[in-house]
């Protein structure tokens, strides 16, 4: 799939591809092919307890592509001017989210999985975890 600049931007909806099979379906993610990026690192989250919210922050530089491996859950975003709710339940959708997307996952079913895959290592001067401070770094990128 080939991806311009804008769509880079914009949060969406992925389809994966899946192999049909009498055993058991299987599906492929592919950096730079499905999605715009190669993967870096691929994390989880699982056995989250009801009512509990994750994310709560923003990234400057990574990329990232969210599965519900098992189970459901929400990914709520905002740029900064719209939020934005996706529920995710099929392990054959992937939400992308670009750079400088506020997130928050909540609405975790039982036995929801969360699956990640992102575009960068580990890097804590990436994040933001303060709102306030996303919007002000929003604001000040759109001089």
């Amino acid at each position: 799939m080939e991806w311009n600049e804008q769509q880079l931007k914009e949060p969406r909806l992925i389809d994966i591809p899946i192999a049909h099979d009498q055993r058991g379906n299987l599906s492929v993610v592919e950096g730079g092919e499905l999605i715009p990026f190669d993967i870096k690192r691929v994390y989880y989250l699982y056995d989250v307890p009801g009512g509990t919210t994750r994310g709560g922050h923003a990234h400057r530089k990574l990329r990232q592509l969210i599965i519900a491996a098992s189970g459901s859950f929400d990914v709520i975003l905002d740029d900064g001017k719209t939020r934005s709710k996706y529920s995710l339940n099929r392990s054959y959708h992937g939400l992308y989210i670009p750079t400088m997307h506020w997130r928050e996952i909540e609405n975790f079913s039982s036995g929801a999985v969360c699956m990640v895959l992102a575009s960068e290592h580990y890097d804590e001067s990436d994040y933001i975890y303060e709102y306030e401070d996303f919007v002000k770094e929003v604001k000040g990128n759109c001089k």
